[in-house]
């Protein structure tokens, strides 16, 4: 593995954690928030004050969806690290620009491709 993949493999793994650490979250909100659907005297639907628990409860499952679309492709580009494709346009199989892995270490394909 060169040294290069050593720091995208260490970039992708921060990634990992952090995005781990926010669906943890997100999965306490959204109980919280079911606890709080459940409440028979919650009746947000008519607050004029704030987001509905309905409202809320949509936001929550988007993010965590977000964070679960992005685990899988983190570990979609560890799956290239170990098999030496990382780095390597899907499309044209030329290399994919550094700067372009340093902004979004998932990428799959070139600058060229991606449009």
């Amino acid at each position: 593995m060169s040294e290069g993949s050593d720091a995208a493999r260490e970039r992708l793994l921060e990634r990992r954690s952090d995005a781990l650490r926010r669906l943890a979250a997100r999965a306490s909100d959204l109980s919280g928030v079911a606890a709080a659907r459940g409440d028979a005297t919650a009746d947000d639907e008519h607050d004029p004050e704030g987001a509905t628990l309905s409202g809320e409860w949509s936001r929550l499952s988007g993010l965590s969806d977000a964070a679960r679309r992005e685990l899988q492709e983190i570990d979609a580009a560890l799956a290239r690290i170990d098999a030496g494709t990382y780095g390597v346009c899907e499309v044209c199989g030329e290399p994919i620009a550094a700067g372009r892995l340093l902004a979004r270490p998932t990428a799959t394909r070139c600058i060229r491709c991606a449009v």
